[in-house]
């Protein structure tokens, strides 16, 4: 059952986000679907809808990501919790190549990126793309 989130919770989080995906960092601008409003803790794991709890998200992140709270380490195979966006600081878990490819940083990373898809050849054209236009900076958030 879908939840309706208050419109001033809704703004409050886009705003706080500066109406950029919290996961991948991709622009709202750039893309034509509405970015949802996530819960990190999952409403089926009695995540609550507050603040705290919500982060924007790319269509993909957030249907990727969609009740996961951890996801496998492709390096250790060990199951590891996946970013928090409200506890963890992007880039110690994440950084960029040239070839706009994200890359893990530690497990949590390494588990993000490859439980949400962030390096499909399709996300990794428009991060150029979005970098030619100025819309993405490869810079540490």
């Amino acid at each position: 059952m879908s939840e309706h989130l208050p419109a001033a919770l809704i703004k409050m989080v886009r705003r706080r986000a500066g109406q950029v995906c919290e996961y991948c960092l991709l622009p709202q601008r750039s893309q034509e679907a509405a970015f949802h409003v996530d819960h990190i803790q999952p409403r089926a794991a009695q995540g609550p809808t507050r603040a705290e709890n919500l982060a924007l998200a790319c269509v993909t992140c957030s249907l990727k990501k969609a009740a996961r709270t951890h996801g496998r380490d492709p390096d250790s195979k060990e199951l590891v919790p996946l970013y928090h966006p409200r506890q963890d600081r992007w880039s110690n878990h994440f950084r960029w190549t040239r070839g706009c490819r994200l890359i893990g940083r530690t497990p949590t990373g390494r588990a993000t990126i490859l439980a949400l898809g962030m390096n499909r050849p399709a996300v990794i054209a428009i991060r150029k793309a979005l970098v030619k236009l100025g819309w993405l900076s490869l810079e540490a958030r």
